[in-house]
């Protein structure tokens, strides 16, 4: 079902959002972009004169209620943002009262679905590989949908609205699909979105096609980097892999980090884009720092000669100019991973200088998607989120479906 073809008037709804937004140390919001992405479904439900059921996680309590995960302190955030004072149910897995008494208009928070082992469907307190954890995941499978089947009673219709979970099949991201018919189950609008910029990205590809991979480990990028081998016409690979890449090539790299047992690998993904015909676009130069703090002392020198006691916390000049070389004249832009330690100022020149490549990029006609957390962070300290084609709310869902994986989430709607 498709959610603009669908009235909710007189229905009870029940939306997964992704309500994980951070907090400071009072329990209150520092960035309401999740709260705000998921407005358009939220309101299209109170509007049609429906009653309005959210569910969301927070953190990671796995199974254990923690107070400092508690959704009770984004209620009046929530509330300010759709405007209707939205009612709290203490116990996710018995609020039947509290959403039979919803009348049209009204709208209900759950607590934390993962106070409840069950939401993950993971056994807790059993040893991975041994006999007695393949019992407890048996049986955790089967309270999972116990689990689910509560939560599907609350409402007669269910909307997947949280793509940032919708790699995992979890109780409320896919398996209470299963008590939906298919006339009563759809993809909110932001699920929509997101799932139509992964497919121009992906499948609508406008060339040439820049990717741009930052963060620290090679290790968890490999699975997109092999993907996108196939696809792209230039990929950067930046950030603290730089110096892995650097190190397998013979290079002096100080105390930058490295992963040693990756170095075959990065040789290999060399070998391959060479193979593929890609243009790989690695650091020359970086911006060392003597010790990892914002006023650590620096120096510019190349990405295979950093002294010992040193390491490399950013891309250096001329590492930028080849980068922004390589984005500018770019049609399809894939962002994921900042150019280093970005959340010190001091070295946050790198980042930026993509940042403001992509931009320029977008106002000469690419399609630019910023996605996964550091990035996106990246885009909103610069200021230019406003500069880009979209800004994707999901992490680990937004590089799986880079990956070419099914998302879950996205298979228990569509029925794929």
């Amino acid at each position: 079902m498709n959610i603009d073809q669908f009235s909710f008037a007189g229905k009870k709804a029940i939306v997964r959002v992704d309500f994980n937004v951070p907090l400071d140390e009072n329990g209150n919001v520092t960035d309401d972009t999740r709260i705000r992405g998921a407005l358009p479904t939220l309101k299209k439900v109170i509007a049609d004169g429906g009653a309005l059921i959210m569910m969301s996680h927070m953190g990671k309590p796995k199974g254990k209620v923690k107070k400092e995960l508690s959704l009770s302190q984004i209620v009046k955030n929530v509330s300010d943002a759709l405007g209707v004072e939205v009612k709290f149910a203490e116990d996710c897995a018995k609020a039947a009262d509290a959403a039979a008494a919803l009348q049209p208009g009204e709208a209900l928070l759950l607590e934390n679905l993962r106070y409840y082992a069950e939401e993950e469907g993971k056994p807790v307190g059993v040893e991975k590989g041994t006999p007695e954890y393949d019992e407890a995941k048996k049986e955790m499978k089967a309270r999972q949908k116990d689990f689910a089947k509560t939560l599907a009673g609350y409402a007669d219709c269910y909307v997947m609205d949280a793509f940032g979970t919708a790699h995992r099949k979890h109780a409320s991201t896919a398996v209470i699909a299963d008590y939906f018919d298919a006339d009563h189950k759809m993809l909110g609008y932001l699920m929509e979105k997101e799932v139509q910029a992964v497919d121009n990205v992906l499948s609508n590809i406008k060339r040439p096609f820049t990717a741009i991979m930052g963060g620290s480990k090679v290790s968890t990028k490999i699975g997109i980097i092999e993907n996108l081998l196939g696809k792209v016409d230039n990929l950067i690979l930046c950030g603290g892999m730089t110096y892995t890449f650097a190190k397998a090539l013979g290079g002096k790299i100080g105390n930058s980090i490295c992963e040693n047992d990756k170095l075959e690998l990065a040789l290999d993904i060399m070998k391959k884009a060479k193979e593929n015909g890609v243009n790989l676009v690695l650091g020359t130069d970086c911006i060392a720092g003597d010790n990892f703090s914002n006023d650590a002392n620096t120096q510019v020198c190349p990405v295979n000669d950093i002294p010992e006691g040193w390491e490399g916390m950013d891309a250096g000049p001329d590492t930028r100019k080849r980068f922004a070389e390589a984005i500018e004249g770019a049609k399809t832009i894939l962002w994921n991973g900042p150019a280093g330690v970005f959340e010190f100022d001091n070295f946050a020149g790198g980042s930026k200088a993509i940042a403001e490549a992509i931009a320029k990029a977008t106002a000469d006609g690419a399609f630019s998607l910023i996605g996964g957390g550091d990035s996106v962070a990246c885009i909103n300290k610069f200021g230019m989120a406003d500069k880009v084609s979209y800004i994707s709310t999901g992490g680990g869902a937004l590089l799986e479906a880079i990956e070419g994986k099914v998302l879950p989430g996205v298979a228990a709607i569509k029925g794929e």
